[in-house]
């Protein structure tokens, strides 16, 4: 099922999670002072994207990649310091 919110198409799942992973989740959302805890997940989620993923892996960078291999380049200044 998907929800359309302002060009956002959101999915809604059923997920089963621990005990302390509850926890965490309900820590996170009270600390951010969040309505539930899909927003939560998001901070969480967001926080990992950010800290572990590799440039690579980044959903950015592919849509870069993208670009250049469609015939839409940049020198290489301005792709490095993109990249940055």
């Amino acid at each position: 099922m998907y929800i359309y919110v302002c060009d956002v198409y959101m999915v809604q799942a059923v997920i089963n999670i621990d005990e302390h992973t509850n926890r965490v989740l309900n820590i996170v959302k009270a600390k951010f002072g969040l309505k539930d805890k899909s927003e939560a997940i998001n901070i969480v989620v967001n926080k990992y994207e950010d800290s572990f993923l590799e440039q690579g892996l980044r959903p950015e960078y592919k849509e870069k990649i993208d670009k250049i291999t469609k015939g839409k380049h940049f020198s290489r200044e301005v792709l490095e310091n993109a990249l940055r």
